[in-house]
């Protein structure tokens, strides 16, 4: 799964890699569920880029209330196209999460606390994990629109840490993946696959990051001895 990642680029540094207009950006390094996140997104009346900040954690637009999207954060590649929950985001309403990395914990010998790690790409660069979004209307109240992280089978990298990786988007992929207008269950199949490990890299952080009030570049400096 993937339960926490980092978005710290400025907003001239996403205009300039997405093609898309941003507005000023608060640099975050420790995203939490339930938080608001930065996307991209297109839609059958905009066919060009949007930026928007979704509430991280999917709410179906036939739920009963809010709460059910805390249990939604991640949808496994694997079974997205059939899940009740996601079958029709993953049809019609596809988006790209920004980020610059993100966080995986490990259980170590002889520690009651498992050690977090920091995966981002080789480069520093930032990167698109593939996402699904919804909006959600209550009865009473403004429509929320939130999504979702899709994950897939970890790589080398990752494997030894935890065996799921979110899906991050090669970006000569991210029109297709945004496209509404494309609809073959096969094509988008075929772009959830575990990113290449030689383009990724990883190391220790410290305990600080468990806390999601803790939001700072502390979270992401690299720990010397875990």
């Amino acid at each position: 799964m993937c339960g926490r990642f980092s978005q710290s680029q400025s907003a001239e540094t996403i205009t300039q890699v997405f093609q898309v207009a941003v507005p000023p950006l608060t640099p975050r390094y420790n995203i939490a569920p339930t938080q608001s996140v930065a996307t991209i997104l297109q839609t059958p009346e905009h066919q060009d880029r949007q930026f928007k900040m979704l509430h991280w954690g999917l709410i179906p637009s036939w739920a009963k209330d809010s709460k059910m999207g805390s249990r939604l954060i991640n949808a496994r590649a694997e079974t997205v196209a059939e899940k009740p929950s996601f079958r029709s985001a993953f049809r019609h309403r596809r988006c790209l999460v920004l980020a610059d990395g993100f966080y995986e914990w490990q259980q170590q010998e002889n520690q009651k606390q498992k050690q977090p790690y920091y995966f981002r790409l080789q480069d520093g660069c930032p990167f698109a994990f593939a996402g699904l979004w919804e909006r959600w209307q209550p009865v009473d109240g403004e429509a929320i629109e939130s999504c979702t992280l899709l994950t897939t089978e970890a790589n080398e990298l990752m494997r030894p840490i935890h065996n799921r990786m979110p899906v991050i988007l090669d970006p000569k992929n991210y029109d297709l993946w945004l496209n509404p207008q494309m609809k073959q269950q096969e094509s988008l199949e075929a772009l959830l696959c575990p990113y290449p490990t030689e383009e990724m890299t990883a190391y220790p952080v410290s305990k600080v990051v468990n806390k999601p009030v803790n939001d700072s570049a502390e979270c992401i400096e690299r720990l010397e001895s875990p």
